[in-house]
């Protein structure tokens, strides 16, 4: 969680620079349409090969048969790569068929740049997926720490390359410096698996787990797909908007993810693997307690999360974005989008978990139809709000699409572990619930005060800083007087973890996350 932490606010670093750079400008809205393709691929095979390779590799690994779980690791890596290099080189020369499609409401100047960005980007679709694989392979021996530096790697990459760049490749800049990103995210990983030693240059077709992967993974692929083609909705339907309205968007979005990328990500990578050994155990009340105590974590941090992005939109933006070419007008309108795009987090946070769930005890086909299912209500949505919402009705469909996903997904975890301790979870809602809205009078309270900070960074840091203490500090003391029950089960999950710095022995699962 520390790494995802910092790779969560190196992301952010990322956001500013490209925010002082490019703002909401057309250049940036072309960068991001540009980005579509190796961004569904980074959530489709990172998330699609890690949920169908876990299982299988862990699975030889538990059984004491390294040699043939490494022989269909090796398979996977030299084969993927081998095809993947295939498809970058037909997506350079495909490009000018298939980014048009992705921004059709672009003018052609502005197609043509974002054809030339599209191919600067191919190359990283092969570190991309191998970067998944990694991933699997390090998580099915417990190892979480490499997988979790990717982000920094790409993050770090990517701000050194703008800032030293920018003024001779303009935003170009950004489109290397995320390129070389991508890159260093697998490279990040690599030293991890040949220090293993286990690494050969094997291609064994005819492995049965790479047959048994395959009879699960594409269900998964569709199901990651289906996830990820909101993005490429989104940037389809937005191109034919004002300029800005891409990025903006983008802002918004970023900002929304900062809680569940730290909080309901690293629940959802820790639980993984302990929720497979507890199904394959066929021990359903473990699982389904594992599932309660992830969700009401994931309760406990995002129910006051969404309410203090809603309330505190525009200081957020304006303390972290505002500046260079990111002005007051773009602060407006990111501003003005944040709360759309916040009501789904919860939603959000609990699908992570609740998806991972599925995936672990191999109930795959239901969560690629809901996925899908998913997908087809925010096309449905956003074309009804496009023409009188705009960017905010695209942001809300993607929220309610959301809500809806997890919810018939949580129908189907309850049928999978038999049943689900509902009382636990309802009382969980409702105390978080109101400790919230306590902290939300608050927070009007002082933005009722008309105190306003000086135009500095400084003091707009300062001033969202005080106010966001506050507000914690309110949402903590009601929750402890209301005994909300999350509230001791994280203090003594983080209070064991730094007490023993190494994760809580397999036998206990009280509490899987810590």
């Amino acid at each position: 969680m520390g790494a995802t932490l910092g790779s969560t606010l190196l992301g952010f670093g990322r956001e500013v620079v490209s925010a002082k750079y490019y703002g909401t400008q057309w250049q940036m809205d072309t960068f991001l349409a540009a980005a579509v393709v190796p961004t569904i691929l980074f959530g489709v095979f990172n998330g699609a090969l890690v949920s169908a390779l876990v299982p299988t590799f862990s699975e030889y690994i538990t059984h004491g048969n390294d040699d043939e779980g490494w022989r269909l690791a090796n398979t996977v890596i030299n084969g993927l790569f081998l095809v993947l290099a295939v498809c970058a080189v037909l997506g350079y020369f495909l490009a000018p068929w298939f980014v048009p499609v992705i921004a059709h409401g672009f003018p052609p100047p502005q197609m043509g740049v974002a054809i030339h960005m599209t191919r600067w980007l191919m190359p990283s679709i092969i570190a991309v997926s191998l970067s998944g694989v990694f991933t699997a392979i390090l998580n099915s021996y417990h190892r979480f720490r490499s997988a979790a530096l990717t982000g920094i790697a790409i993050n770090i990459i990517t701000i050194g390359t703008v800032l030293m760049l920018n003024h001779r490749l303009g935003i170009f800049a950004l489109v290397l410096g995320t390129s070389l990103g991508l890159i260093a995210q697998m490279l990040v990983q690599l030293p991890a698996i040949l220090l293993s030693g286990r690494y050969r240059f094997t291609l064994d077709i005819h492995h049965p787990g790479l047959h048994r992967i395959g009879a699960v993974l594409g269900p998964i692929v569709v199901g990651s797909a289906a996830g990820q083609t909101a993005l490429f909705f989104d940037r389809y339907f937005a191109s034919t908007l004002t300029p800005g309205y891409i990025a903006g968007m983008n802002y918004a979005t970023k900002l929304v993810n900062f809680p569940q990328q730290i909080f309901a990500a690293a629940i959802a990578t820790v639980i993984f693997p302990l929720l497979a050994a507890e199904f394959a155990k066929s021990n359903r009340a473990g699982v389904g307690q594992s599932v309660v105590v992830g969700l009401r974590l994931v309760n406990f941090i995002i129910i006051p999360a969404v309410c203090a992005l809603i309330v505190l939109a525009r200081p957020i933006v304006q303390t972290l974005f505002e500046r260079g070419n990111f002005g007051p007008t773009a602060t407006d309108l990111c501003a003005g989008l944040l709360p759309f795009a916040a009501v789904g987090l919860l939603a959000l946070a609990a699908n992570v978990v609740l998806t991972r769930v599925c995936f672990a005890c191999n109930e795959t086909n239901w969560a690629v139809v809901v996925s899908v299912i998913a997908v087809a209500i925010n096309v449905v949505l956003s074309l009804a709000w496009l023409p009188t919402l705009g960017a905010r009705g695209l942001l809300l469909a993607n929220s309610l699409s959301q809500i809806f996903q997890a919810a018939l997904l949580l129908t189907i975890v309850v049928r999978i572990v038999r049943g689900v301790d509902w009382m636990a979870l309802v009382i969980s809602v409702l105390k978080i619930g109101a400790a919230s809205a306590v902290m939300v009078g608050a927070l009007h309270w002082i933005q009722a005060l008309g105190v306003q900070p000086a135009h500095t960074f400084v003091s707009r840091a300062w001033f969202l800083f005080g106010q966001i203490a506050i507000g914690a500090l309110v949402f903590l003391a009601v929750a402890r007087i209301l005994e909300v029950e999350e509230l001791p089960l994280v203090v003594r999950l983080i209070l064991e973890k730094f007490a023993k710095n190494i994760p809580s022995a397999p036998e206990n699962r009280e509490a899987p996350i810590a």
